[in-house]
Formats: C-alpha cells, structure tokens, sequence
C-alpha cells in the first residue's frame, strides 16, 4: 500500500481504525462540514465489507488467492470512498486544524503561496436528471477577464426554496428556512456549499417537488475569499 498518498496509514489494520475514526466524526458533524447523510452511509457500507473481508483473511487458516483478492477489492473501494470524501469535504471550508487531528490527518499547509480573491464571475446552468434531482454546471461568465488563478478556485453555491406565494413566519424560520419572497441578492439565500467539481447534483426532499429553488453561485478561494456574485436564478423542483 505504498502507492498511497502518505496520508492514508500504510497497514490495512490502521486504514480500519482510520475509517472508523472517521465514521464517528462525520455521524457528529456531518451538517457542519455538509456531508450529505448518504455519504456516511455508502462510507459505513464500505467499511464492513473491507473489515469482514478483513478478519476473513486474517483468521483464515488457508489463505487463498480468492480470499487475497476479496479482500484488496473491498479495501481499492474503502480508500476509493476516502480519498473522495478528503477531497470534497475536508479539504475546504469550514475544516479547522482541531477538525485535521479528529480525523487523524495532518493540518492544511498555511506555508503555501497565497491565491488572491477571484475577480471573475461565475455562472452555472441547470439540468434535470430525475425526480427530485437537479444539476449545477458550472463555467466562467461570458466577460470574465481569464484570472490566471482561476484553476485554484472553487465555486460557492447558495440556494434557498420558496413555496407558492412563498414561506410561512414558521417556515421561513425554521429548520428549512424557506424564503417568504423572491430573492434579490445571493446574501438573501439560506444556504451555501464550496465544491470544486465543474457540475454538482442536490437531491430535495419529497416534499419540495413543485416548490421554485432560487441559486446564486460565485467563485472562492481556498481562504473562503469570494469573488462578485453572480445573477440570481431559478428552476422549479422535479
């Protein structure tokens, strides 16, 4: 397992007792980092079957070839799903350096050069890929001035969902924070994801189908440092 970044440990025991250790902290604080709820789960999936397979080998008095390879197929999709999730949620906003050592990761870098506030705008067009789902697409705004640092930047969406004629006191207030009225800047929208990938899927509740999501997207640096907003637009939910 030498091939692996030197962040993962280098015995499958260590990669266990890692992954464990990650479990327990992403169940406690998966809302504040953002990691949706079937994330931790395909992650626990993942982890019982390398650990069975696991303790299959290990207590194997005849070790085979099929149980060897079981066993490194169930840990290549383990440390898959890890290096997935370190790279989309651990390694931006709002991880601190007391968030690294929970996980058993070394702290961010602050030595690096520094990347300065994006000067361009983004945009991002929406598709409809199933019921209930819809999908960001990002890509820079016709005018933008080509900022030689924008391959260091990711994107910031917000959003917020609005129910005909809008929310409710109770509504606009509670867990879902809907919005009473139409949104006119993206600092009205309840809710906010950093991502670096160029297209993000949101998948809404049952209950939000045939409600309006408004979005705002702009660019962010590594600092949490944003670019200008974007427009404001909107889709209805599937």
């Amino acid at each position: 397992m030498a091939h692996y970044r030197e962040w993962l440990p280098t015995t499958r025991g260590k990669i266990l007792a890692m992954c464990r250790e990650w479990i327990t902290a992403l169940i406690a604080y998966a809302s504040a980092w953002n990691v949706p709820q079937n994330v931790i789960t395909e992650l626990q999936t993942l982890f019982a079957l390398a650990e069975a397979a696991f303790d299959a080998a290990k207590d194997s008095s005849e070790r085979t070839a099929y149980i060897s390879a079981k066993c490194k197929a169930a840990f290549r999709a383990l440390v898959a799903k890890m290096r997935l999730i370190k790279r989309h949620y651990f390694l931006s906003p709002p991880l601190a350096d007391a968030d690294y050592a929970l996980l058993g990761l070394k702290p961010r870098d602050k030595a690096r050069s520094l990347v300065p506030p994006p000067i361009d705008q983004v945009l991002a067009e929406i598709s409809r890929p199933g019921i209930h789902l819809l999908e960001l697409h990002f890509r820079p705004a016709p005018e933008a001035l080509l900022d030689q640092h924008r391959g260091d930047y990711g994107c910031r969406y917000y959003w917020g969902v609005m129910p005909p004629g809008g929310a409710s006191v109770e509504a606009a207030t509670g867990e879902k924070r809907e919005l009473m009225n139409v949104p006119t800047s993206g600092a009205l929208l309840p809710f906010s994801k950093f991502t670096r990938r160029k297209k993000e899927r949101i998948d809404f509740a049952a209950g939000d189908s045939g409600k309006r999501v408004f979005f705002c997207v702009r660019y962010e640096n590594a600092k949490g440092e944003a670019g200008p907003w974007g427009q404001i637009f909107s889709s209805i939910i599937p």
